[in-house]
């Protein structure tokens, strides 16, 4: 229950005890003169100052007028309080919602390169939750509000960029800056649904690199047809990890661990090192990565997308290799900040920028 609505119950309160306090009170001074429901209606009319008229014969009994005075003046502040926090509450339900809305669209309009996660249900959720673990700017959309918003709370800290539509639709992927996004995840509940967004993503961003769930194994090839960089289906990884919990559980428990530690928030990453980088030619061994990261290189894939596994000191950079690592999150960043600015001229353009 927010602020708002906790002041409206605790002055509704307030407002109840007071009709309850003079109804009573008649009731009392009364000694049977007036009816139970005389003395209610007697209570409401005085602490809505109306004043439609007093009870038969009030004058004749002793404190009937002063518990009158005592509930007008009552009355005014219960009533005032009840009316400024009923306002308050409609004015920060509405204008509030409009504003939010507005500050999330321009939040939105300034992403680049980010990542729009289509569908916020079982499997988008730990998509969110490992775009935030990495620090990946990125934008959920979801039919659900009321989700949307506990999603925002629990796993973002209340600062989750969301749109709130039908992924299918072409004018909501725009609205969540599809054009300008790196990536899209299609994590809907229905293989149609997912199609439908990953041919309108495509559409809209033929440069994004698109992660399509599929739920049934037919869909795969027809998803990659539609535009899909690759399709996961979770039913098949569910499967095969409940086979390694059996046949290598520690090499699992070691992988959750990694993924679980909060405090570390290691990760298995990639960074790519440009073709003008001046690393290209230098080893291993010589290239500050080890040295001013304390990533460990796990892997190597070159353009020919063969990997080297477990590469030797002596192991010879060349431009456009992806670099596959381990460690975390902000020595990624860090990492990418360095292969960036050794291509000749970048520091220079990014001091001029």
């Amino acid at each position: 229950m927010n602020a708002s609505l906790r002041r409206l119950v605790v002055a509704l309160l307030v407002l109840v005890t007071l009709v309850a306090v003079g109804t009573t009170g008649f009731w009392i001074l009364g000694q049977g003169r007036w009816r139970f429901d005389e003395c209610a209606y007697m209570t409401v009319i005085t602490l809505s100052t109306v004043g439609f008229g007093e009870l038969s014969q009030m004058h004749e009994v002793p404190g009937a007028r002063p518990l009158t005075i005592a509930l007008i003046v009552s009355g005014v502040g219960a009533l005032a309080y009840v009316q400024g926090n009923l306002t308050a509450l409609l004015v920060e339900g509405v204008i509030g919602q409009v504003l939010r809305r507005n500050r999330m669209r321009k939040a939105i309009a300034k992403l680049e390169r980010h990542v729009v996660v289509a569908g916020a249900g079982s499997t988008g959720k730990h998509v969110i939750e490992e775009l935030v673990a990495t620090g990946t700017a990125f934008v959920v959309i979801d039919r659900d509000l009321a989700h949307l918003e506990r999603l925002s709370t629990d796993i973002a800290e209340g600062r989750m960029l969301y749109v709130h539509g039908d992924a299918t639709d072409d004018h909501t992927l725009v609205d969540a800056g599809i054009e300008r996004a790196m990536g899209v995840v299609a994590a809907l509940t229905h293989d149609k649904d997912n199609l439908f967004v990953t041919l309108s993503a495509r559409s809209l961003n033929a440069g994004a690199r698109i992660v399509s769930k599929i739920v049934e194994d037919r869909a795969d090839a027809k998803m990659l047809k539609a535009g899909a960089t690759s399709v996961v289906n979770p039913a098949m990884i569910g499967g095969r990890r409940m086979a390694s919990e059996l046949v290598r559980p520690e090499v699992n428990e070691f992988l959750d661990q990694m993924l679980r530690d909060k405090t570390k928030n290691l990760r298995i990453e990639e960074a790519v090192v440009p073709e003008a980088s001046t690393y290209v030619g230098i080893s291993l061994k010589d290239s500050p990565i080890r040295r001013e990261t304390k990533l460990l290189v796990i892997a190597v894939r070159h353009k020919d997308r063969t990997f080297v596994y477990n590469p030797d000191p002596d192991h010879v950079l060349d431009g456009g290799t992806t670099l596959i690592v381990m460690g975390d999150a902000e020595s990624v960043t860090k990492l990418r900040k360095i292969l960036e600015d050794s291509v000749p001229g970048a520091q220079v353009d990014a001091k001029a920028s």
